[in-house]
């Protein structure tokens, strides 16, 4: 099941002016900052109340973060939902005739399990679905 609103995923261009941007506007930093290889992104995190807004900067052409900035505009890339059971969901969503990006959960940023929905299948939305590792042990 969806707990909550884990976080928005900004794709940005310039992470470092990103980050000063989005610093002045909540004024407050970020934090956590890191490097994700086996997507090829760097991501920093603001926490907002009981949300946060995660900034993404791909690091090579290969990255889908890239990708998406050579068709589209800096913004909103995907929407995360915390959950409690990500195996769980992942069926669920797939029993529901949702298209799942990847058959397993793969470690992603922030400490989390994680597993996207293609926006084909959820009206042009990327959703991630995000499990806490301390809770997926």
């Amino acid at each position: 099941m969806l707990t909550n609103l884990e976080h928005l995923g900004l794709a940005v261009h310039d992470l470092e002016a990103a980050t000063e941007l989005y610093t002045k506007l909540l004024g407050a930093a970020p934090y956590k900052k890191e490097h994700v290889a086996s997507e090829a992104v760097d991501t920093v995190f603001f926490q907002v109340g009981g949300s946060k807004i995660e900034l993404l900067a791909g690091t090579s052409p290969d990255s889908a973060i890239t990708k998406f900035l050579a068709k589209k505009p800096e913004g909103i890339h995907h929407v995360a939902f915390e959950v409690d059971d990500i195996r769980a969901e992942m069926a669920r969503l797939k029993g529901e005739g949702f298209v799942l990006l990847n058959e397993e959960p793969k470690r992603g940023a922030d400490n989390k399990l994680v597993c996207f929905v293609h926006p084909k299948s959820a009206a042009g939305v990327l959703v991630e679905l995000c499990q806490s590792l301390i809770a997926a042990d």
